[in-house]
């Protein structure tokens, strides 16, 4: 059998496991020409260079000799389509694989991103003038474990997208259109989230009594909305990767990371029962050469 690895990577990881498992041929395509180095020199050494053949360039920009049984993309960011993965895959989707509706020939065979409001202790901790966050120009990226993010709502789907449906209609018109997001501050997991955060502030060094009066006031604030992908690895759904617990949002140890971006300079007061309600622009891009753009818009009432 013959598999394409999308975004190889410096250690070739899944092409070297597509050949371990008696791939015929593996394509290994990287666009960046340091990692593509990398990963010969790692599929040099483990003994497979007459298998996996990695091609530098980005997909797009490459004919194959052959069409592919299984495609392993990599490509997945903390909110899933960040890293270009819908425009690879609607390429790859007409060109590079053998029977692109068919769900089992990809892995991951959907990507989704969850969102839901959260509070984050260092918004509390550092106040303007001091620290300006509305400066900031990047969300705040967080290990999926980190306390100092913690979640207000339960979680909603914003992004769905199926590898084997690419280029249907009505996935591309999903995508497309402005989603729109209403949430439910739990006063119960505020009250949660009150011991978590005062760990954090003692791991940061502050005093008892500071870290409950901060733990307090960062538990009781809407620092922005947070946003971290889940994997569907197989198409009967059996092969799942969370990011964070599902359903709930809860910390886990993941390889992806959460991304929160600050709504505001000042964290925004809640006591449980606000609505927020979110307006998501996605703009993701149909070219693999063009970044993906995200934009929100919301309110507390």
């Amino acid at each position: 059998q013959v598999v394409i690895d999308l975004g190889t990577g410096p250690f070739a990881l899944f092409a070297i496991m597509a050949a371990e498992l008696g791939a015929g041929k593996v394509y290994a395509i990287e666009g960046d020409p340091y990692v593509a180095a990398s990963a010969r020199q790692t599929i040099k050494k483990e003994g497979w260079a007459d298998i996996i053949e990695v091609i530098e360039g980005f997909s797009n920009e490459i004919n194959l000799p052959e069409k592919a049984d299984f495609i392993v993309a990599e490509i997945i960011g903390s909110i899933a389509t960040e890293e270009g993965a819908y425009a690879t895959i609607r390429d790859a989707h007409s060109r590079f694989i053998k029977q692109p509706d068919d769900p089992n020939s990809w892995i991951p065979t959907r990507i989704q991103t969850y969102a839901a409001p959260a509070s984050y202790s260092l918004h509390t901790l550092f106040k303007p003038p001091e620290f300006d966050w509305a400066r900031l120009k990047e969300p705040v990226r967080f290990n999926c474990r980190d306390p100092g993010l913690q979640l207000l709502a339960d979680p909603v789907l914003v992004e769905d997208i199926s590898f084997s449906k690419a280029l249907t209609k009505s996935q591309e018109d999903a995508i497309a259109a402005p989603k729109q997001l209403s949430f439910r501050v739990d006063e119960n997991r505020i009250q949660k989230n009150k011991q978590p955060l005062y760990d954090e502030f003692r791991r940061g060094k502050s005093s008892p009594q500071d870290s409950e009066e901060l733990a307090e006031a960062a538990s009781h604030s809407l620092s922005g909305i947070a946003f971290w992908p889940r994997l569907i690895l197989d198409g009967d759904e059996k092969i799942i990767v969370d990011s964070r617990e599902y359903p709930n949002g809860e910390p886990r140890r993941s390889h992806w990371q959460t991304v929160l971006p600050i709504a505001a300079a000042r964290p925004i007061p809640v006591v449980g029962g606000e609505k927020v309600d979110v307006t998501i622009n996605f703009d993701i891009s149909t070219s693999i050469s063009k970044s993906s753009k995200y934009q929100l818009n919301g309110s507390v009432s």
